[in-house]
């Protein structure tokens, strides 16, 4: 059977059958309903999360009880809450399947036993964990000083899976406006 995790990590690097093995013998396989939590947060983040299917999504909600949605994660991902994963800090951010999700999940503690085991496997991780940092501030950046129309055009092109998959409410968080703004904004540009 095709292990989605190892055919992504064979793009990145050759990986023997034995140590495919290994590497899947880390994780688990867990599937989320929209709306489920993988991470609720106001805790340390102690697990990371690849993506098979779906998309997830780093969320917090502000003081008025509404939902801001930080970053989305899709197929061939790898989502954690860095910072606190890293540094084994609490943290406020949770993450949140945005649609029907699956993905293989492995603790810290089973993936420092597997970076000792696998030692190539830690800098394969650091490597995708940059790429994927760099991308966050790239996407992000590209949003500054547009308006609510112009960051939903950009969204569309630059994310146009996501924008088909996931609810509007957690676009127009995403994008930092009121969900009725969103469908304003969609009715004026079809």
């Amino acid at each position: 059977m095709s292990n989605p995790l190892i055919n992504f990590l064979q793009l990145l690097r050759y990986i023997p059958a034995e140590d495919a093995a290994v590497i899947t013998s880390h994780f688990e396989h867990k599937v989320f309903k929209e709306g489920d939590f993988l991470f609720k947060g106001h805790r340390v983040c102690n697990e990371l999360f690849f993506v098979c299917k779906g998309v997830l999504r780093i969320v917090t909600t502000n003081e008025k009880g509404i939902d801001i949605t930080h970053f989305f994660f899709k197929e061939n991902q790898i989502c954690t809450i860095l910072q606190s994963f890293n540094d084994e800090t609490p943290t406020e951010p949770g993450i949140q399947a945005a649609c029907d999700a699956e993905v293989m999940v492995i603790s810290k503690s089973k993936l420092l036993a597997l970076y000792a085991r696998l030692p190539y496997i830690k800098e394969i991780i650091e490597r995708i964990n940059q790429q994927h940092l760099i991308e966050k501030v790239r996407v992000r950046n590209s949003y500054l000083g547009q308006d609510a129309e112009n960051q939903y055009r950009l969204f569309i092109m630059q994310q146009p899976d996501i924008a088909l998959r996931v609810p509007l409410k957690d676009i127009a968080s995403y994008l930092g406006i009121t969900p009725q703004s969103l469908s304003r904004i969609r009715k004026n540009i079809r």
